[in-house]
């Protein structure tokens, strides 16, 4: 179960490298749209270290109750 948790969060990592290149490549042709892909990169960061920080959490309580 924590290789799922542990996946999902370098998955958040590649979604972010995702928008940051689709940012770069709409630079110049429409800047809003990459805008918005550079908030999505911002969103995806945040949501890595969110989880991250609920899987260290989850992992100290199931240790604790060992």
């Amino acid at each position: 179960m924590m290789k799922i948790f542990r996946f999902f969060e370098f998955a958040y990592l590649a979604i972010m490298c995702f928008f940051l290149y689709e940012a770069y490549e709409e630079w110049g042709k429409e800047d809003s749209r990459s805008i918005l892909y550079l908030c999505f990169a911002g969103v995806a960061v945040f949501m890595f270290f969110f989880k991250r920080n609920f899987r260290k959490r989850f992992d100290a309580n199931n240790k604790d109750n060992n």
